[in-house]
């Protein structure tokens, strides 16, 4: 059986760094792997969108509509946008952060209210201030550990595997921090 995340998000919150860290993870399983990236307007604070598959066997790194096991959302809008690939019985972890897309910022559109409220109506939804437990460790760039921490027990693996392939993907200097953010996260789900 193939598992199906797609991570989304905005240009600069770990979306890529996220990706990577899932498919070693995979890998480090004994998994067959593909990943694939969207970069779209990523260095300009665009949407971005990462795929990765694992399985016995898998063919083909892009997730089709309605087929995402889990999808882990950076950012409430990114959510919405994309919640269409969620399976019935998949779950949407988003991390509870605004981030004003250009369009809302030169007042051509609204920011949807309630947007996670919303999404409860149709989906299993589950979500974090990332960005908060982040601040709270000292450095906001470990976003992506923690909101990865909350979502590793929807993905499966054993917690040793995920820190394991946190401390061999992100750069040297960062390992601990990294890793502390990730069990923040990972204890928040607990």
């Amino acid at each position: 059986m193939t598992k199906n995340i797609m991570i989304v998000g905005v240009g600069g919150q770990g979306t890529l760094l996220t990706s990577r860290i899932i498919g070693k993870a995979a890998m480090a399983m004994g998994y067959d792997v593909k990943i694939s990236e969207v970069h779209g307007m990523a260095q300009r604070g665009g949407s971005v969108v990462t795929f990765v598959r694992f399985g016995e066997t898998v063919n083909e790194p892009v997730v089709e509509e309605g087929q995402a096991d889990v999808i882990i959302a950076f950012e409430r809008l990114e959510a919405l946008r994309y919640s269409h690939f969620l399976k019935k019985d998949g779950v949407l972890v988003i991390n509870d952060c605004r981030i004003d897309p250009m369009t809302v910022v030169i007042g051509a559109k609204e920011y949807p209210s309630d947007i996670i409220e919303n999404l409860k109506a149709d989906h299993n939804v589950c979500s974090i201030d990332g960005q908060k437990i982040a601040l709270e460790l000292g450095n906001s760039k470990v976003l992506n550990s923690v909101v990865l921490g909350f979502a590793a027990s929807f993905i499966g693996f054993d917690k040793q595997i995920w820190l394991d392939t946190v401390a061999m993907t992100v750069p040297q200097k960062t390992i601990e921090i990294n890793k502390n953010a990730f069990e923040c996260g990972y204890n928040t789900n607990s």
